[in-house]
């Protein structure tokens, strides 16, 4: 019971900025649970930590459904392609030489932190080549949204950002949003929204299979504390997105990439 007194609050922490920038909140929570848990083995933690951002994932999604931010027609396509990406990532994590791969990915978020740092798109684009995929909604507040896209280089890139995502345990929406900004022209906020949905499929897929191969057998006393923290700080979460500007979520994903980045070089190193 002890536990619960810190991870509850700790999950609300995590859910509300991890919703608020479509990353589900795992770059946090990995990091906090190896250095509370120290002993656990990193298939894990990941386990765990997948498990928690299903349901910050899963929260957010209805409180963003509500604001009607969710891009379904994009979000089904992305979340498919999730799919195969997450099943091998969560088969691979216990077999993989995890120093390189860490260096090469904490590099890689580090990279992406300061492309976004000096290039903080916000604005919604358009696509004109080839297997083109336009969309336009209009969310609660009546605002409209149009963009278009190429949607075989979006299927490319959720593949690979599905494996990687279930390898770490941390989710992949910090790495799905900047893509979606910047390489497929989606606004900021529906970026985020569309984020939490494709999340939530791909982290459910990769906790059953977690689940499956025994690796989340006893860890529920610190799962379900952390799920009902996540579940009530994404609904936090996303009514603050109604509320900020694009050019400051994407200010806080920066952080949040240079976090993850730099931890997992140090640890390689």
């Amino acid at each position: 019971m002890l536990e619960w007194l810190w991870l509850i609050p700790a999950g609300f922490l995590i859910g509300a900025y991890g919703t608020l920038i479509g990353a589900g909140g795992g770059f946090i929570l990995v990091p906090l649970l190896l250095l509370v848990y120290p002993r656990e083995s990193p298939d894990t933690i990941a386990s765990i930590s997948l498990a928690v951002v299903f349901f910050n994932a899963l929260s957010g999604t209805i409180a963003y459904a509500r604001l009607k931010r969710v891009d379904y027609g994009s979000g089904l396509i992305l979340s498919a392609a999730t799919v195969p990406g997450a099943i091998l990532g969560a088969l691979t994590t216990g077999h993989i030489a995890r120093r390189p791969f860490d260096l090469m990915v904490g590099l890689l978020l580090v990279g992406i932190s300061g492309f976004l740092l000096m290039r903080p798109r916000t604005e919604a684009g358009a696509y004109h080549g080839r297997f083109r995929f336009a969309r336009r909604m209009i969310d609660r507040g009546g605002t409209s949204h149009e963009w278009s896209y190429n949607y075989v280089m979006a299927i490319v890139l959720s593949i690979f950002i599905g494996f990687l995502s279930s390898l770490l345990g941390i989710g992949g929406g910090f790495i799905h949003v900047p893509v979606m900004i910047n390489f497929l022209n989606f606004p900021v906020h529906v970026a985020s929204a569309t984020s939490h949905f494709t999340l939530t499929v791909m982290s459910c897929v990769g906790s059953v299979v977690h689940l499956v191969t025994g690796t989340l057998a006893g860890t529920y006393q610190r799962v379900i504390p952390l799920a009902v923290g996540v579940i009530l700080g994404a609904q936090v979460g996303a009514r603050l997105a109604q509320r900020i500007h694009g050019r400051w979520i994407i200010r806080c994903l920066v952080i949040a990439l240079a976090f993850v980045g730099l931890r997992l070089i140090i640890k390689a190193l």
